[in-house]
């Protein structure tokens, strides 16, 4: 099967307080009483005791989410509480928690821009997500080691409110897959099976540090994404617009924002190895289309972008401060000395 984009899946709860939410799940699932005999629950013992029942067996590595994330990470986190009560007993947790998950996704053509469906296959113990182009194939078309795998939800950019990115390094460039399922439940379990899978990795990797030193390191948001213009090297070619995306210290620039390979990509360093960030462009720069420049200095070139508005410029001078005002570690050091401006394959 194929789709040449992702189905629009509704069924979202709104957003707002849990009271208004386990209403609405009251509402909209008449079949299930659970909303109505917690808001009761929940108006007796407090809100405290609620959590406590009902949070009780969180893993560690099961995603929280806040306000600021998308709408079905937290429609997903309720339903999991109150309508499935997964943190009540372990063995409801085994989709995410097993070290091993299988099944079909919506993966979006690196070429076509198809949607077709995908068998995955998550393993802890091979230490990779690898998928195959066909559901009796022996060999995957890819395999994306646990170390260098992200997933971040992308509703916006993929056009559905099921949308997962995934990345991962390949020859050290960065490498994206754009996938979804129709039902929240199944991608959000995919979701937390790979923050489950590397939880496990980093543990390993780093016997001594503590559980909340990790918990940050096993999926990341973007901190920056959206459109700019940049020159060339020699900064005497023409201004192009490109799609970036500033993910920790990587800024990758794209053709179009779907696209499954980067056109290039720049380390961001700190401030005490050299890297800075500044508005405007040098005076002998030709103009570009768009006026509000940003000048990235680093120890080897200047590299120059151009924003649409101040306000972008802004937003992504505040971005690149972000970083660059953060000290480097050591991991930081070792990936800037293996990093390069890399062309990835078209």
């Amino acid at each position: 099967r194929s789709s040449d984009r992702p189905k629009n899946t509704t069924g979202n709860l709104s957003e707002g307080c849990e009271i208004r939410v386990h209403t609405r799940i009251h509402n909209t699932r008449p079949h299930k009483p659970l909303a109505c005999s917690l808001l009761q629950f929940m108006d007796s013992v407090g809100n405290d005791a609620s959590k406590a029942k009902y949070e009780r067996l969180v893993p560690a590595f099961y995603y929280r989410p806040s306000h600021t994330d998308c709408t079905l990470l937290r429609d997903q986190w309720i339903r999991a509480k109150y309508e499935r009560e997964e943190f009540t007993s372990v063995e409801r947790q085994e989709p995410y928690s097993a070290g091993y998950r299988e099944g079909f996704l919506w993966k979006r053509g690196r070429d076509n821009g198809q949607y077709l469906s995908r068998r995955f296959i998550l393993s802890e113990r091979e230490g990779v997500l690898k998928y195959f182009n066909k559901h009796d194939a022996r060999e995957p078309k890819a395999m994306m080691k646990i170390g260098s795998l992200n997933a971040t939800f992308q509703p916006s950019k993929i056009g559905t409110p099921h949308g997962l990115q995934i990345t991962y390094l390949k020859d050290n460039s960065t490498r994206n897959i754009f996938v979804y399922h129709e039902e929240g439940k199944e991608i959000v379990d995919w979701f937390n099976a790979i923050r489950a899978a590397r939880f496990h990795y980093l543990q390993v990797a780093f016997p001594v540090a503590a559980v909340s030193e990790l918990l940050p390191k096993l999926t990341r948001n973007f901190i920056r994404e959206g459109y700019m213009e940049k020159t060339g090297p020699k900064q005497t070619e023409g201004f192009k617009k490109r799609w970036f995306t500033l993910d920790d210290r990587r800024l990758m620039y794209f053709k179009d924002l779907l696209d499954a390979y980067a056109r290039g990509e720049v380390f961001i360093g700190s401030k005490e190895s050299g890297y800075t960030a500044l508005p405007g462009l040098p005076p002998n720069i030709q103009s570009s289309h768009w006026q509000f420049g940003i000048t990235i200095v680093t120890p080897d070139r200047n590299f120059l972008f151009a924003c649409e508005t101040e306000r972008d410029q802004k937003h992504w001078i505040t971005a690149f401060e972000t970083v660059i005002n953060r000290p480097m570690l050591p991991q930081d050091y070792a990936g800037e000395s293996r990093f390069y401006l890399c062309v990835p394959p078209k």
